[in-house]
């Protein structure tokens, strides 16, 4: 079965502790409503409300991202993408690592060639 793997078009996740639904809306390239209806569809999505404004964590965006793929990159349904969220490949540890380490090594590779163009 395919993994989901970061998409080299998204622009790298900044370094801050939450982010507001248009700030994820640009970092996954979607609609802020469809950020609003996955957080229906999949419960691993749960971003802090605090007075009507919802605010997403570095985790939230990492998840978006990996739905993002499963459903516009590797065609699974809302009903699949949850199905593989919820089994084992999503419970697995070492791949959420290694996930977490992909996305750091594409966000420091940025950083260099921004400072090779110094």
């Amino acid at each position: 079965m395919p993994t989901a793997g970061p998409n080299p078009r998204l622009e790298s996740i900044p370094n801050k502790r939450y982010f507001t639904i248009g700030e994820v809306a640009k970092l996954c390239d979607l609609k802020t409503h469809v950020l609003r209806y996955w957080e229906q569809e999949f419960h691993q999505i749960s971003p802090v409300k605090r007075s009507n404004r919802r605010y997403y964590q570095r985790q939230d965006v990492l998840v978006i991202r990996q739905i993002r793929s499963l459903l516009h990159e590797q065609g699974y349904t809302i009903s699949g993408a949850r199905q593989w969220l919820s089994g084992e490949q999503a419970g697995d540890d070492a791949a959420r690592y290694k996930q977490l380490v992909r996305q750091t090594i594409t966000e420091l590779e940025e950083l260099l060639a921004t400072l090779k163009s110094f």
